[in-house]
């Protein structure tokens, strides 16, 4: 799993085995089940979210009980409530997984002393967060 999230960060910026020593050590790793969820609408957002295996969904439902899909995640790919985790307010919108799933977790504490202690993570971070946003465009 490490290896696969080493690969991941190097498409954009190559790490020493130091520093990816040190990124990796500030992930933990979570195991989800079909049908689990890893945000509830309402709660609080702590955690980024990398996904190694599974596939997994985000979405809003409105007040008449519609679901709206804004996103899926699968292998690869980052997820959160980033509106809830970057603001600190409850979640705005629910994710669960479509599949069994494995994931690595980031703590948004975590995430902030990466990207201060560590400019090429801070860069990886601005750039994953570009490329989403032209994702949700398209």
């Amino acid at each position: 799993m490490s290896i696969a999230l080493r690969k991941h960060i190097e498409k954009i910026t190559p790490l020493t085995d130091a520093e990816f020593d040190y990124v990796i050590s500030l992930f933990t790793r979570k195991k989800m089940k079909k049908h689990q969820f890893l945000i509830q609408e309402d709660t609080e957002v702590l955690n980024d979210y990398w996904v190694w295996s599974g596939l997994l969904k985000a979405y809003h439902t409105d007040l008449e009980g519609k679901m709206h899909i804004l996103q899926f995640a699968m292998e690869d790919w980052w997820i959160s409530d980033y509106q809830a985790l970057n603001n600190q307010t409850p979640a705005t919108i629910a994710m669960d997984c479509i599949e069994d799933s494995e994931l690595l977790v980031l703590s948004r504490d975590n995430k902030e002393k990466l990207c201060n202690e560590l400019h090429k993570i801070s860069n990886f971070f601005r750039q994953k967060s570009s490329a989403g946003y032209v994702a949700l465009q398209q």
